[in-house]
C-alpha cells in the first residue's frame, strides 16, 4: 500500500506500508540516491515472518516531492519525526542504510529516540562519512566534489560508476539496470545536495547519545562507507553490536540478503 505525507507545506513524502496489521513494524531509510524500493527483498520476506514493513523515500528521491531546499539531516531527521507521529507508530525498529543510516543516526540524537525501540545501521555513513584532519578514515573530500561534478554534467554516467563500485559480488546485467534505474528516479538537485550533505556534516556528537540495543551491518568489502567506519560506530554506539558481512560490498542488503533478513529477524526477536 502507497501514499503520501505531508511533511512541511509543499512537501510530500511517499510511503510503502507492507502488512499494516502486523504487531512488529519496521521503517526503513533507503541510501543515497536510490529509495525504498532498493530493499525490495526485504518487503517481500520480511512481512511473511510477521512484520510490518514502512519504506520512505526521502524528499528529493523516488516518489517524493523535491524541494529546492532543506537536504540536512536535520530537515530529514524532521521529516521521519512527522511519519513517525502521523502514523501514530511505537516502539519501532528503525533501519538506515548508508545515508539512511546516518539520518536515523541523526533522528536518534535529536529526538532521543522517540518511538524507536531498536535500531538498525546498515552500511551506514557514519561517524563521518569524509576524512577530516582529525578523522582518517571514509571518502576523501576530493572524491566526493569530483561525484558532484560528475552530477552536475552527466548524472546517468556518474550512477553508472557509482554502481560499479557499489556491489562487490557478481550482478546480471539486468540488475544492475534495474538499480541504476532507481537511482536515476531522484531528482538531480536533490542528488547534489545530499552529496554536500555527506561531505559536510559529522556525526560523531550524535552516536554517544543513542540509548538503545544497536545492530550494525557493514560489509568487509565496502569501497563506500569502508569497513573501519562500522567498527568506530561500535566503539561510539554503547548497546551496539557488529556483524561483518565478509562477502559483501556497500551492498550487503542484496548481496547477502538471506543473513541481512536473518540478522534483522533475530536482531528484533
Amino acid at each position: 500500500m502507497g501514499y503520501y505525507i505531508k511533511v512541511e507545506k509543499g512537501v510530500n513524502i511517499y510511503i510503502e506500508d507492507v502488512n499494516p496489521s502486523a504487531n512488529k513494524t519496521i521503517l526503513f531509510i533507503h541510501g543515497w540516491p536510490a529509495n525504498h524500493q532498493m530493499f525490495e527483498y526485504q518487503f517481500n520476506q520480511l512481512p511473511v515472518l510477521g512484520y510490518r514493513c514502512i519504506g520512505v523515500d526521502l524528499r528529493g528521491f523516488g516518489k517524493s516531492s523535491n524541494p529546492w531546499s532543506s537536504y540536512s539531516y536535520d530537515r530529514m531527521a524532521d521529516d521521519i519525526r512527522v511519519i513517525i507521529d502521523t502514523l501514530q507508530l511505537e516502539s519501532i525498529t528503525l533501519i538506515g542504510h548508508s545515508m539512511g543510516g546516518a539520518v536515523a543516526i541523526r533522528y536518534m540524537s535529536r529526538y532521543k529516540g522517540h518511538q524507536v525501540n531498536k535500531l538498525t545501521l546498515a552500511g551506514a555513513a557514519a561517524p563521518v562519512f569524509t576524512m577530516q584532519p582529525d578523522f582518517p578514515y571514509g571518502t576523501s573530500v576530493e572524491v566526493v566534489n569530483e561525484l558532484l561534478n560528475k552530477t552536475n554534467s552527466d548524472r546517468p554516467r556518474m550512477v553508472q560508476d557509482f554502481s560499479d563500485i557499489f556491489f562487490q559480488s557478481y550482478l546480471s546485467e539486468s540488475f544492475q539496470h534495474w538499480f541504476q534505474s532507481l537511482c536515476l528516479t531522484a531528482s538531480g538537485h536533490a542528488t547534489a545536495k545530499c552529496l554536500e550533505t555527506l561531505r559536510d556534516e559529522d556525526l560523531r556528537r550524535d552516536l554517544p547519545g543513542i540509548q538503545v540495543p544497536t545492530l550494525i551491518l557493514h560489509g568487509k568489502w565496502d569501497k563506500i562507507c569502508p569497513y573501519v567506519l562500522g567498527e568506530l560506530m561500535h566503539v561510539y554506539i554503547k548497546d551496539s553490536t557488529l556483524v561483518s558481512f565478509e562477502y559483501s560490498g556497500h551492498g550487503l542488503f542484496y548481496e547477502e540478503k538471506e543473513k541481512f533478513n536473518e540478522e534483522i529477524a533475530k536482531f528484533i526477536d
